[in-house]
């Protein structure tokens, strides 16, 4: 059973997560996957702190808020760098982060 404290959260980074994936691979098809670097990165390390951070949650670790600050932050960085880039899966996927940096914050409150 999920802390009820924490499901709205858990949801978000859940989601983010698996836009992020999905950015990842799509990326990783574009014609200039140079030109994504950054947001392949990104994309990678804002997955792996989403899942981490759902799981401290799941099993209400002591721990959870102070990862969850740091998932907020890594969510923020990569959806201001998907943002950036006019392919609809990067949209997408910044619109995921920032929902999950957003849900985050309200967590660590």
């Amino acid at each position: 059973m999920v802390p009820e404290q924490y499901a709205a959260c858990i949801e978000a980074c859940n989601n983010c997560a698996d836009f992020c994936d999905t950015c990842t691979s799509s990326c990783l098809g574009e014609s200039n996957v140079a030109h994504m670097a950054d947001c392949i990165r990104l994309n990678i390390d804002c997955s792996q702190i989403c899942r981490l951070a759902a799981s401290y949650m799941a099993r209400d670790s002591q721990n959870a808020k102070q990862l969850c600050a740091l998932c907020a932050d890594i969510c923020q960085q990569c959806g201001d760098e998907c943002s950036q880039h006019e392919a609809e899966h990067c949209q997408k996927c910044a619109e995921a982060c920032h929902r999950c940096a957003e849900a985050c914050r309200r967590m660590v409150a």
